[in-house]
């Protein structure tokens, strides 16, 4: 389960997306994710679902590898449908005991659920193909204004891109840690939900000693290296928009036009 998490992953490949500015993969995961805020219909989400799969596409990155980093909020998921399913007064179709299952909840399970998937797709596509020192330096960028109101800009990129950057070492570690324990005999599985939480403190004790250890390696490696952020930094391949990036936002542009026209107008 824990290898089926990609959130934070680099996949190196050689496809258009890759090779767009981190600014422009930036804002167009936060576009996406306002427009299925947006749509509140099946055409809308049709238009978004066929826009992320032609950017899927154009990454290249494996549908199958896509698929398998949904199975890690399959459980939130469920919990997510399960609550709209039940909870949302309407016209009642389906009754038993004191649950009801109503039209108006059908319909916004289906659309919560469907939004949750792009959702997760869409951000996971922008960390798939957008390697953490281009993603620290485009959200630099793009947060560069808030700079004349003494925002720390490249302290919050930093370390938003650390965190991006240590998701799958973790959850590597995790991975070790618990295999160590179950060769030792411990068990993770059977038990009731207090005796699954309790068996689960001889793993998060190492996990945190060891988190807690790669983070003072790296300060320490920073410190070394006399490594200083902000104003004075300069980088070896500084962000210039290219004809491509300036295309990919046209094409962004006509997708939230097309998103408000026909997902939000048009019911």
């Amino acid at each position: 389960m824990l290898r089926d998490i990609t959130l934070g992953q680099y996949y190196q490949t050689d496809s258009v997306i890759h090779r767009l500015d981190p600014r422009v993969k930036l804002t167009a995961t936060i576009c996406y994710i306002i427009s299925l805020f947006i749509v509140d219909n099946v055409i809308g989400y049709i238009i978004a679902g066929l826009f992320l799969a032609m950017i899927i596409k154009l990454s290249r990155v494996p549908v199958k590898f896509m698929i398998r980093g949904m199975k890690a909020i399959l459980f939130l998921l469920i919990i997510a449908v399960i609550f709209n399913l039940f909870l949302t007064p309407g016209e009642v179709l389906f009754s038993f005991w004191k649950l009801q299952i109503t039209k108006e909840g059908i319909r916004l399970a289906g659309f919560m659920a469907i939004r949750l998937v792009f959702l997760i797709m869409g951000s996971s596509v922008m960390t798939l193909t957008t390697t953490p020192n281009n993603l620290t330096d485009g959200m630099e960028k793009l947060l560069g204004p808030l700079k004349r109101i003494r925002v720390p800009v490249h302290e919050i990129s930093m370390m938003m891109s650390i965190a991006l950057r240590f998701i799958p070492i973790l959850l590597e570690e995790t991975d070790k840690i618990m295999k160590a324990q179950i060769a030792r005999g411990a068990d993770f599985e059977s038990g009731n939900l207090i005796k699954k939480a309790k068996s689960l403190v001889p793993l998060l004790v190492p996990l945190f000693i060891s988190a807690f250890r790669r983070a003072n390696d790296l300060a320490m490696a920073m410190e070394a290296r006399c490594y200083r952020g902000g104003e004075h930094r300069t980088k070896m391949k500084p962000l210039i928009y290219q004809k491509r990036d300036r295309l990919a936002y046209g094409a962004l542009a006509g997708y939230l036009v097309l998103c408000v026209i026909l997902g939000k107008i048009l019911l």
